[in-house]
């Protein structure tokens, strides 16, 4: 059978797309909200839900095959512990995508993936910029 196999090959060799949505989807899980393009965001969707549900699973083998697609273990371990504490009574859809309009580059359309009921303290932190005319005082 031929099921989820078809997926977009984005114009990348299959060893770049499989890092792509490696790095994308420890990103989500890490921060739990990305902004990609909208065709990556639909992409992301389907691996981020069958993660979460090896992450409501929670059995050994269920964590090894987690760490052999996300290799950060202090992800894995929020995916094990929190998420799947969170997500323990809803069967399936865990994320939500907002369009964001298009790109200024390219025009390419832009969209914003999140999981449903995240939490708001894991955004990353934004570093404060030192204006030039600081850094020459001191």
């Amino acid at each position: 059978m031929r099921h989820l196999k078809n997926n977009r090959k984005f114009g990348r060799n299959s060893s770049h797309r499989k890092a792509l949505f490696r790095n994308m989807a420890s990103s989500l899980l890490q921060y739990e909200k990305i902004t990609t393009t909208l065709t990556k965001a639909k992409e992301l969707r389907g691996i981020i839900d069958r993660t979460i549900t090896l992450g409501k699973k929670g059995d050994l083998p269920s964590r090894r095959r987690a760490l052999g697609y996300i290799r950060t273990k202090g992800v894995v371990h929020k995916l094990f512990s929190d998420l799947a504490e969170r997500y323990k009574d809803r069967a399936g859809g865990y994320t939500r995508i907002y369009k964001l309009g298009n790109r200024a580059g390219d025009n390419a359309p832009m969209a914003q993936i999140e999981l449903v009921d995240r939490d708001l303290s894991a955004a990353p932190k934004r570093r404060v910029r030192r204006l030039v005319a600081e850094e020459d005082q001191s």
